[in-house]
């Protein structure tokens, strides 16, 4: 009889796009507080890659940048970060609009998953309107995209912290064992 192995734990991050820097700070206080401490995030970047939608809603320019946290979770445990993250974005919001998008996901060995509450031909649902999708995979010491992942998980320079999050998340677990 084959019974089921428990997940490993994965690295949680939260992925943003805002207009202005007091936004990203008022936002990294709240995830903060709910999700424990920042160990790693990358510099502010232009955002580059088209969307209507966030320019409409949130204005413009656009920059993005991610967060990464140094307690580990229970891979299962994404459904609720997503909820959560959704509620910060409407505490942070003006005028009934947000002023941040926060993203998050989490990140193994083998993958890169977000969370959405979006769903779509490549996303499983996971409960309480939350979806999941695998944005990239780990293969011959690098990640590599799917047909579906966003461009801007494709840059080169997005792939670099990735990869140094692993690099991170590899150092977490062994400093855990």
């Amino acid at each position: 009889m084959v019974s089921p192995t428990p997940p490993e734990k994965a690295l949680l991050f939260v992925g943003t796009f805002f207009t202005k820097e007091n936004y990203y700070t008022e936002a990294q206080s709240l995830l903060e507080r709910h999700f424990g401490e920042i160990v790693m995030e990358t510099p502010q970047m232009k955002w580059d890659f088209s969307s209507h939608r966030y320019r409409k809603e949130m204005g413009e320019p656009l920059y993005r940048r991610f967060m990464f946290f140094k307690g580990l979770i229970e891979q299962d445990a994404i459904a609720s970060i997503k909820l959560a993250t959704s509620s910060i974005e409407d505490t942070l919001a003006v005028n009934g609009k947000r002023t941040i998008n926060l993203d998050p996901g989490y990140l193994t060995p083998a993958k890169l998953v977000l969370a959405s509450t979006k769903d779509y031909s490549h996303r499983i649902y996971l409960r309480d309107g939350i979806y999941a999708e695998i944005t990239l995979i780990f293969q011959h010491g690098g990640f590599l995209p799917h047909i579906n992942t966003y461009r801007d998980y494709q840059d080169e320079k997005y792939l670099k912290f990735f990869m140094a999050a692993r690099n991170l998340l590899m150092l977490l677990k062994n400093d855990q064992q």
